[in-house]
């Protein structure tokens, strides 16, 4: 394929995946303008990002096997069509109660994105040039939401906080233009429903207890429940039907296990950022869109990553891109935590475009990584099982400020956090052996 067709489509795709984002980075900064005039208080109010991330990671396998059985122009067109609908219902939504149905159906929808974007990317292109594109994807997805809270803030001030749950809809404008790169069908085999209900059952009980320092003892007695129940039921399921919704082959596969959790530990620093800066500046006096302007140099540099994160990745592999993404998150949280303690904007911009640089890096590295190491007809269930996880880590940064921070305080909840990317480097280091770091260093 030439390089401006996997240019234009890359953008495409990355744009689609930052709307994506904006379901969550935007939406934030308008909670509390929408809980004053549903009629909630601000606690409740987060149940609207709560649910939109819950969805939103649950339903990335689902999209990853839907895309190995029919293919990925449907399944995406779909899924961007249940996110604007979902979005067009929250902005109009007349209740609270309606909002948050409308906040579930936007995530099931959002969800397509991550999946099916980066396996469309990976079925269509090769080798360096799959690296470029994967880069400019996550590239572009990340300065886009980094932009999340200052276009949030600019919308909610001008046109209040409905206008702001509306954005999402843009997606549906990208979906034409990517129409014909669409191209590739599944196998057209039947869809394991009973394993598709089982792990995002499962999955969805682990995000529920994860989030629950900030929500509950209802919420962690439910997520426990469904975690406790589904495990062993998703492992039944898995031996029983082995070439069902979770292959055993992924399942079994070491390579994809340990680069997805190993990478959960990016978006865990990316979402923990995200919500720890708005809250410590606008405690500070800041205004939203104030917070927003200090994220714009993150979005700046998030543009130019792919330069560096293809080369890299074709230099070195994806384990051990993998490696310098966690280092870089895991320095981006201490950094946090230092900003967090002296209360210094500056400091926290520096943390936010350092995580924004892992981020850039460790995303198309998983994909790259997983990608590899399975056939292409589990391709696209591999990369959503990956994703899932990659979107949980996002939700464990998330309920480590809301949770930890108010039991520790926000400064020492990101210290905390910190270690993830030390544990993911520990259970990546076998992979990374394959390709001696040193050696690898060496040709850069």
């Amino acid at each position: 394929m030439p390089l401006d067709d996997s240019r234009r489509v890359s953008l495409l795709l990355g744009l689609l995946f930052g709307l994506a984002g904006l379901g969550s980075s935007s939406a934030a900064v308008a909670l509390p303008l929408m809980g004053q005039d549903l009629g909630v208080d601000h606690g409740n109010a987060t149940w609207a990002i709560s649910l939109y991330v819950l969805f939103l990671a649950v339903t990335t396998a689902v999209y990853g096997r839907v895309s190995d059985l029919w293919g990925v122009r449907t399944p995406l067109t779909i899924g961007i069509a249940l996110m604007a609908a979902g979005a067009l219902a929250a902005a109009f939504a007349p209740s609270f109660e309606a909002l948050l149905v409308a906040r579930v159906f936007q995530g099931a929808g959002a969800a397509a994105v991550p999946t099916l974007g980066i396996t469309a990317l990976s079925r269509r292109y090769d080798g360096e040039l799959r690296g470029l594109a994967l880069g400019r994807l996550a590239a572009v997805a990340a300065s886009v939401s980094c932009l999340g809270p200052l276009l949030g803030g600019v919308v909610e001030h001008a046109f209040g906080w409905r206008a702001v749950m509306a954005l999402p809809i843009l997606g549906a404008l990208v979906i034409p233009l990517l129409w014909k790169a669409l191209v590739g069908e599944g196998s057209g085999a039947r869809l394991d429903i009973l394993g598709a209900l089982l792990v995002a059952a499962t999955a969805g009980g682990l995000v529920l207890l994860i989030q629950s320092p900030s929500t509950g003892v209802l919420v962690a007695g439910v997520g426990g429940l469904l975690l406790v129940l589904g495990t062993p039921a998703v492992v039944l399921r898995v031996r029983r039907r082995p070439h069902g919704f979770l292959p055993l082959a992924v399942v079994r596969n070491p390579t994809v296990v340990r680069s997805a959790a190993a990478a959960a530990a990016v978006p865990a620093a990316w979402f923990a950022l995200l919500v720890a800066v708005p809250v410590v500046l606008v405690d500070e006096g800041w205004e939203t869109w104030q917070v927003g302007l200090l994220l714009v140099p993150s979005a700046v540099v998030a543009l130019f990553v792919p330069r560096y994160a293809g080369p890299l990745l074709a230099r070195v592999g994806g384990a051990t891109s993998l490696a310098f993404a966690g280092m870089v998150a895991s320095a981006a949280l201490l950094l946090a935590a230092l900003g967090v303690a002296l209360v210094s904007s500056p400091v926290l911009a520096v943390s936010v475009i350092l995580v924004t640089v892992a981020f850039g890096v460790g995303q198309p590295a998983l994909s790259a990584s997983v990608g590899d190491a399975v056939d292409g007809d589990v391709r696209g269930v591999a990369l959503g099982v990956a994703t899932l996880l990659f979107l949980v880590g996002g939700s464990v940064g998330s309920a480590a400020v809301a949770g930890l921070g108010a039991l520790v305080g926000t400064a020492n909840s990101l210290a905390v956090l910190a270690a993830l990317p030390v544990v993911g480097l520990v259970v990546l280091w076998p992979e990374v052996r394959r390709r001696p770091l040193r050696a690898a260093l060496a040709r850069l």
